[in-house]
């Protein structure tokens, strides 16, 4: 089965959400991004130093992931996607290569997002973005995820429990949710 998107800005509860989604048996994949750049914290290669060259690892990390996915028997989730990689070049004003483009399609038709929520936004090492920065990424993801051809279905704010019902019943559901 191809590979469900969770995305969104910034602190949007997705690695929760993910987290919970593999207590429940689903196989999951963590964020790469997040994971790259506690990686690159001492060779320079963040998104906010060389993005592009950043974009690269992620667009490579996340490429294995994907083809990862694909063999997987049931459903699995992604923590952030390829689409994620080119939207985070468009809010850089940097070039979005066309096989980037190519790639970051093939996934499960329906793309969840999670909204940055202010109440728990906070910055760190690996998230220096203001909430009003995370809202505009929130916004590109959103575009480049329609410009892609998916279908963007707003994961609505709440409990984890109740997010996790939510999504695996929106997955079933023939309604459109957007």
């Amino acid at each position: 089965m191809q590979p469900i998107i969770l995305t969104g800005g910034p602190c949007a509860g997705k690695t929760t959400l993910l987290n919970a989604l593999a207590k429940c048996g689903y196989a999951t994949y963590e964020e790469v991004s997040r994971r790259l750049i506690c990686e690159q914290q001492s060779s320079g290669i963040l998104p906010w130093t060389d993005l592009p060259k950043f974009a690269q690892l992620c667009w490579q990390a996340m490429l294995l992931d994907k083809h990862s996915a694909l063999q997987q028997d049931g459903i699995s989730f992604v923590d952030r996607a390829l689409g994620d990689v080119c939207a985070y070049l468009a809010v850089g004003k940097e070039v979005i290569p066309d096989a980037l483009f190519d790639d970051a399609k093939g996934y499960h038709p329906k793309v969840f997002i999670c909204e940055p929520e202010a109440s728990i936004y906070h910055q760190d090492n690996e998230r220096p973005h203001s909430f009003e920065e995370a809202m505009a990424i929130h916004a590109q993801l959103l575009t480049t995820y329609q410009a892609l051809g998916y279908e963007t279905v707003f994961i609505p704010w709440g409990d984890i429990d109740d997010r996790v019902s939510w999504v695996l019943t929106a997955l079933t559901s023939e309604v459109p949710l957007s």
